[in-house]
């Protein structure tokens, strides 16, 4: 079956558009609020998705970079961007689902549809960077063949984390 039909099947009416006002913001809240539960980070988490968010809107080459939101109902639901690193890498950020949208199939569409993007650009590779506790996302990276490529036991964020770097041949 189709994956956006399926999606509507599960999700109801899913739209995935770009970037828009108040997005920003709203996703420095969900990830500061979000990891300060879960992983006990600092306001630096916050401040870090913020210079993220500034950087791609200051600096988004919009032939080869691009970000999703996806909504139902007019209430987010998640977000992905895919950046561009160099001529043959592109870069994975802000991947994000609300607790409502997680284990419905929502983040492996946003996964392909940010993979089949940087592939029609013409990356030939993707890197990612995440934590070690985020385990339902890593599971998911690895079923879409992603391979995590190092892991480095770190103090960040006020916590104590295993950061880690993925990353998948298109």
């Amino acid at each position: 079956m189709q994956a956006t039909l399926w999606l509507a099947m599960v999700m109801g009416d899913v739209i995935l558009r770009d970037i828009g006002a108040g997005d920003a913001a709203w996703l420095v809240h969900q990830h500061a609020t979000y990891y300060a539960q879960t992983e006990g980070f600092d306001d630096t988490f916050g401040a870090l998705v913020a210079e993220i968010l500034k950087e791609f809107e200051r600096d988004r080459d919009p032939t080869c970079e691009r970000a999703w939101i996806a909504e139902r109902d007019g209430q987010r639901l998640g977000s992905i961007f895919c950046v561009h690193v160099d001529d043959e890498t592109a870069k994975l950020r802000l991947f994000y689902l609300v607790s409502e949208a997680r284990g419905l199939g929502l983040g492996k569409h946003l996964l392909s549809v940010c993979m089949a993007y940087a592939r029609s650009k013409g990356y030939r590779r993707m890197v990612l960077w995440t934590h070690e506790s985020q385990k339902a996302a890593t599971h998911l990276y690895a079923s879409a063949g992603w391979q995590m490529t190092e892991a480095q036991k770190v103090t960040s964020f006020g916590a104590d984390v295993v950061h880690q770097t993925w990353e998948v041949a298109l």
